[in-house]
C-alpha cells in the first residue's frame, strides 16, 4: 500500500523571476494535474509548503513561489537542475468544463493570479471552447506585477485589463479590479461564468459587483487560500466550517463558497 505522505524528487527545469520575492519554478512532473490545484514542496531539516499550480505543460508544473518564510527562502536559494521534495497535486482544481461554451471572466488579484493563470492560459489557447474570454488582474503597484511574458501574450488573446493599486509613473490603469466590474458587457447573462481569485475582501466586493449585473451565484467560482498541512484532510488546519479546503476545495462554486466562514 502506497504511502500518501510520501513526496517524490523533482528537478527544477526553469526558475522565471518577477518581483524580488516571487519566483516561478517550473518543475519536473509528468502527471494529471488540473488548474488550482496545490502541491506541497518541501525541503528536509525545513518543512514544507503548499503552492498552487500555476501552470501546466507535458513534462513539467510551475510553481509560483512567494518568499515570505522559512521554507520558501530554503526554496529560493535553489538553482536549475537542483531537486525538491514535491507531494500531489491535491485539491479539487478548476474543471475547463464548467467554462466550456460560456461568456468567461477571470477576475484576480495580487498572487490570486497564480491559480488561474493555467485556466486563462488554456482557454487563451482554445478560443473556440469559449464565446469570449475577458480578463481582469490587479496588482498593487507596478513593481508587484507577475507574469510579464504571459500578460504580453494575453492582450492578443483575450479582453485583458491589468490595473495597480497606485502608481508613480504614467502608462498604467490605476484602480481595484471592481472598477471595471460594471462596465463587462454580455450577449446572454445565463451565458455568463466568473472565476474570483484573490483576497478575500478583493472576492467579496467583486462577486457582488457581479451580482449586480445580474450574474447568479451558480455562475460564479471562487478559489480559497488557506495553510494546508497535510493536503489529506487530516491535520484540519485548513478546515472552514464543515469544509476541508484541501479536500473540498480550493475551487468552490459560490453557492458553496459564500458559506464558508472562519
Amino acid at each position: 500500500m502506497s504511502n500518501e505522505y510520501m513526496p517524490f524528487l523533482s528537478q527544477i527545469k526553469e526558475i522565471i523571476r518577477h518581483t524580488d520575492i516571487e519566483y516561478t519554478f517550473r518543475m519536473s512532473f509528468v502527471g494529471t494535474v488540473k488548474p488550482g490545484q496545490f502541491f506541497e514542496v518541501s525541503i528536509p531539516k525545513y518543512g514544507e509548503a503548499p503552492i498552487s499550480v500555476s501552470g501546466i505543460g507535458e513534462d513539467y508544473v510551475d510553481l509560483t513561489i512567494r518568499k515570505v518564510g522559512k521554507v520558501t527562502n530554503e526554496i529560493f536559494e535553489n538553482k536549475v537542475g537542483k531537486t525538491l521534495f514535491m507531494r500531489g497535486p491535491y485539491g479539487n482544481g478548476f474543471d475547463v468544463s464548467d467554462y466550456q461554451e460560456k461568456e468567461l471572466v477571470v477576475i484576480a488579484g495580487g498572487t490570486g493570479v497564480s491559480p488561474v493563470k493555467a485556466v486563462v492560459d488554456y482557454f487563451g489557447n482554445h478560443p473556440q471552447e469559449v464565446l469570449s474570454l475577458t480578463t481582469i488582474v490587479g496588482f498593487k503597484a507596478p513593481e508587484y506585477i507577475l507574469f510579464h511574458e504571459d500578460l504580453k501574450r494575453w492582450e492578443s488573446q483575450m479582453n485583458l485589463t491589468v490595473t495597480v493599486d497606485s502608481a508613480k509613473e504614467p502608462g498604467y490603469q490605476v484602480g481595484p479590479v471592481t472598477k471595471y466590474i460594471p462596465d463587462l458587457k454580455f450577449r446572454k447573462l445565463q451565458n455568463a461564468a466568473a472565476i474570483v481569485v484573490g483576497p478575500p475582501v478583493m472576492m467579496k466586493f467583486a462577486v457582488a459587483e457581479l451580482e449586480k449585473l445580474g450574474i447568479k451565484d451558480e455562475q460564479i467560482w471562487i478559489s480559497q487560500e488557506r495553510k494546508m498541512c497535510c493536503g489529506l484532510g487530516k491535520c484540519g488546519h485548513c478546515r472552514m466550517g464543515d469544509a476541508y479546503i484541501c479536500l473540498d476545495g480550493p475551487v468552490f462554486n459560490y453557492t458553496e463558497g459564500k458559506k464558508l466562514i472562519d
